[in-house]
């Protein structure tokens, strides 16, 4: 039976390894230096868990409910839930494996320029392990809504669908958290907050004061804050009132353009107004908590995994 599963695995898994080893070759042919083949390669990274779950998870079972198929595959002598435990276990190993691979080579191809970067968080999807975890956790998806919609193609695009959505939920509302992030309470400096619609992001809404980027290398800045004693955020309002007049003639046009001495040193004047009540909050992970979250997302997904991989079996027994 594992053997059977394999064979019926073993035409897309050879697909795709065949697909990662050009990708390898045309990198290593273009060399590691090209900042523009760096962001394709990290979006391909990106992008092969949802495909394969799609393209392998998808269609599992769905194409044997559409052929009709499984009639004749369980009333064989291996039981229904053995059957797709089965599936489950050499189809998904294989795509976790595909893309543990071209995460492995993306890592090696883009480590100089990555460390040049100083931004280790910014890739962090891209990189070392936790694509595993993705591809383990769309390929479950794929198969659960095969079976529930029982058609291919629909499944396949519902499947890319949750799939994004589920990756840009988490990433912005539960890898920050995952551990408890560091806060920093830093006084504002008027020399380096700024004023205006371009700086460092994200910044505080309903204000138009900017502090700089703080000097924390390879760390994840996941927040920046102007507040109060209280902790109540700057706004518009209050900044309007401190500082009036803040901001006129300073130009409408596009891009980066030199401000005049004058609006440079009224924002510094009211940046030291500001200051008199109101700090700067930073929160982040630091540069050293880059592994724990990857091995904890890592766990997050394959827990998510092996959960959908439970209510596939379930689903399987009552389907007639």
């Amino acid at each position: 039976m594992t053997w059977l599963a394999w064979r019926q695995a073993r035409a897309q898994t050879l697909i795709a390894l065949t697909a990662v080893l050009a990708v390898a070759v045309a990198a290593v042919i273009a060399g590691r230096t090209d900042t523009t083949h760096r962001m394709w390669l990290s979006a391909l990274v990106v992008a092969a868990p949802g495909l394969l779950g799609a393209f392998l998870g998808a269609p599992l079972v769905a194409a044997e409910l559409e052929n009709g198929t499984f009639r004749l595959a369980w009333t064989q002598d291996v039981s229904r839930v053995r059957w797709l435990a089965l599936r489950l276990a050499v189809t998904g190993l294989a795509s976790m494996a595909v893309t543990g691979l071209l995460s492995w080579f993306v890592t090696w191809w883009a480590g100089p320029l990555d460390r040049a970067g100083l931004d280790q968080f910014g890739s962090f999807d891209a990189r070392d392990v936790v694509p595993v975890g993705y591809a383990a956790f769309a390929f479950a998806l794929g198969v659960l809504y095969g079976l529930l919609l029982r058609a291919t193609v629909p499944a396949m695009a519902v499947t890319l669908a949750v799939f994004t959505a589920v990756r840009v939920a988490f990433r912005l509302l539960a890898r920050p958290v995952l551990l408890t992030p560091v806060t920093r309470a830093l006084a504002l400096n008027p020399a380096t907050t700024g004023y205006g619609a371009s700086g460092f992001l994200p910044f505080v809404p309903g204000s138009s004061l900017q502090p700089a980027a703080p000097d924390l290398p390879d760390a994840w800045v996941t927040s920046v804050a102007i507040v109060n004693g209280k902790g109540i955020a700057l706004t518009g309002s209050v900044l309007a009132r401190t500082c009036p007049g803040l901001g006129q003639g300073r130009g409408g046009g596009t891009g980066h353009v030199q401000a005049p001495q004058g609006a440079v040193n009224a924002t510094q004047d009211c940046v030291a107004r500001i200051a008199a009540a109101y700090h700067e909050v930073i929160t982040d992970q630091p540069a050293g908590r880059y592994w724990p979250l990857q091995w904890y997302e890592l766990c997050v997904y394959l827990a998510a995994a092996l959960l959908l991989a439970a209510a596939c079996a379930w689903r399987v027994r009552r389907v007639g």
